[in-house]
């Protein structure tokens, strides 16, 4: 038997580090050596148990099962179910450590392993040169693109996803699109990451009438400045934004500086693309819409999903009991390990009674209803008495009308982020409250799902069919 070590030092945190190397399925994105990779059955990514099916680029092709992982000692373990080279037996375990001296981290890559005789010198260098020093190169080069990116830009194809009518993913379209010079009080953005949201599907549809076809989609980006005509902005600029015009969806973006701020030097692209519209979206809810306090008994619905994370996340720092629903098992777990107190499993609306039973017959002082019209009346029978109801999303279906909600004396508000940031001393606040969380660990971005951008109906399809948990990016 073979047992094949090799040690890196990364220059980035190790919380960076972890959140690429948990996802079972982000070797795509980083390692030279590995092509089209997928997770079977549409599981979670970080489940363990869960299987990568993938082809390296020599043509080999493999498929490997998560075993273990533990976000504590940031350790993952898998092994080797099938696989065209003849390896045998192999099972392998990533660990990190922070580095003391500067913020990097230690990364350990190492695996057992057998193979034909008089081959085993072949497979070492193999593994060990191929697999492990090309993926510790791998990933601190794509650390480094997707964290930062110079002042100076080499030119990028200008394209981006166009929905050609409204309708189902089948609209949208990666077509070349030129940008413009940008006017007074203009940016010209280069995106390193594009966030998706729920929000772009309702726009798709035309349900939010907020384009009109053909045009870009997409809400919130993270990227470079590389030309300004507006005071504050500089070429080279890191800045982010969640944007009250859709358009997001594309390698470079001519827009309105009002939307963007700058982000820390510490917050990678992807994280920003990803926390931008659902992390100020959990901020102005928790702490504006209904200030929650300790004790509070918080209904979060799709508690799994992006913004629901961190509602979970951020609730239960500030002493809340979380309840939550979910539509799978796996999505309870990943709910529980965010901060939910008690994850309810369904995919029929049907949550009240156990709601009850959780409070003592109380009921949630707030829920955070991003579902609609279908869990409308399952929403006002888990509301306490006096209890606000905030209805800031639709997934099932725009509501018709809400039930009388003085049979509960209780409250409804229906808000948008874009109200809550209007102005730029409002907007400023409410993405550094987010930032400072992202940095004291009160919340943390669980980035699950990374689409190229011309896959962007693909993602669609998978947020609609609730096969995605935590954020979803696309990188230009």
């Amino acid at each position: 038997m073979i047992r094949v070590r090799r040690s890196a030092v990364i220059d980035a945190p190790i919380d960076r580090v972890w959140q690429v190397l948990r996802d079972f399925n982000s070797h795509s994105a980083w390692h030279p050596a590995v092509g089209p990779s997928r997770i079977e059955n549409g599981e979670p990514a970080d489940q363990v148990g869960c299987i990568r099916n993938f082809t390296l680029k020599d043509g080999n092709h493999i498929r490997e099962q998560l075993l273990a992982l533990s976000d504590r000692e940031h350790i993952s373990t898998y092994c080797i179910l099938d696989a065209t080279l003849p390896m045998r037996n192999y099972v392998a375990t990533v660990r990190l450590k922070k580095v003391t001296d500067g913020d990097r981290t230690f990364w350990h890559w190492e695996s057992t392993f057998d193979v034909p005789r008089g081959r085993e010198q072949e497979f070492e260098q193999l593994v060990g040169g191929g697999v492990y020093e090309g993926g510790f190169k791998g990933l601190s080069d794509f650390l480094l693109s997707s964290g930062r990116l110079p002042s100076s830009l080499p030119q990028t194809e200008e394209a981006a996803v166009v929905a050609t009518g409204f309708g189902g993913p089948e609209v949208l379209r990666y077509q070349p699109l030129k940008t413009k010079p940008p006017k007074a009080g203009e940016v010209r953005v280069q995106h390193a990451a594009v966030g998706v949201n729920y929000i772009d599907v309702y726009i798709r549809k035309g349900l939010y009438r907020m384009i009109e076809p053909p045009a870009p989609i997409g809400m919130e980006a993270a990227g470079v400045v590389i030309e300004s005509n507006a005071a504050g902005f500089r070429p080279g600029d890191r800045v982010a934004y969640a944007s009250p015009q859709p358009g997001a969806y594309a390698t470079v973006r001519t827009m309105p500086a009002d939307s963007l701020v700058l982000i820390p030097e510490w917050l990678d692209f992807e994280t920003a693309a990803a926390v931008m519209l659902k992390g100020m979206t959990a901020e102005y809810l928790l702490h504006r819409t209904f200030r929650v306090r300790p004790g509070d008994t918080v209904l979060v619905h799709a508690a799994a999903g992006g913004v629901g994370l961190f509602l979970c996340q951020w609730a239960k720092a500030l002493g809340a009991k979380v309840i939550g629903t979910v539509s799978t098992e796996g999505k309870a777990a990943l709910a529980r390990q965010n901060g939910c107190d008690h994850p309810i499993v369904s995919r029929k609306y049907s949550f009240s009674r156990e709601v009850k039973n959780l409070t003592g017959n109380r009921g949630a002082d707030v829920i955070y209803d991003g579902l609609g019209k279908e869990a409308a009346a399952e929403n006002l029978e888990a509301l306490a008495l006096r209890g606000h109801w905030v209805s800031y999303g639709q997934a099932s279906g725009a509501h018709d009308s809400f039930p009388d909600l003085t049979a509960k004396s209780g409250t409804l508000s229906r808000p948008v982020l874009f109200h809550y940031t209007a102005e730029r001393a409002m907007l400023n606040e409410i993405a550094g409250n987010v930032f400072r969380a992202l940095q004291d660990g009160t919340i943390r971005a669980e980035i699950r799902h990374r689409y190229p951008l011309g896959a962007a109906a693909d993602a669609h399809r998978d947020l609609e069919a609730r096969r995605t948990a935590g954020a979803v990016v696309l990188l230009p």
